[in-house]
């Protein structure tokens, strides 16, 4: 049994670096296209719109980004199985 709740522990515990790996990388992504030049892309781009689009694209380009490093990380813990 004490296994079962040390596997448990280990799984909330990588949820939440997960979640925060993505929350984090979805900031990140905000932070980068504040830059963006919206005028070429939408009529508006002060608009609710331009602005939710801008959050789809941060949230899109966010989790891709912690995906990439979520797996990255999950990958190089496997090599040492190789040798």
């Amino acid at each position: 049994m004490d296994y079962l709740n040390q596997v448990n522990t280990s799984m909330g515990l990588n949820g939440m670096i997960n979640i925060s790996v993505v929350l984090v990388f979805i900031g990140f992504s905000w932070w980068v296209l504040q830059e963006l030049k919206l005028d070429a892309i939408v009529k508006r781009p002060k608009s609710p719109q331009a602005r939710l689009l801008q959050i789809f694209l941060s949230v899109a380009l966010g989790y891709q980004l912690a995906r990439f490093v979520i797996d990255y990380f999950l990958w190089s813990t496997w090599l040492p199985g190789m040798f």
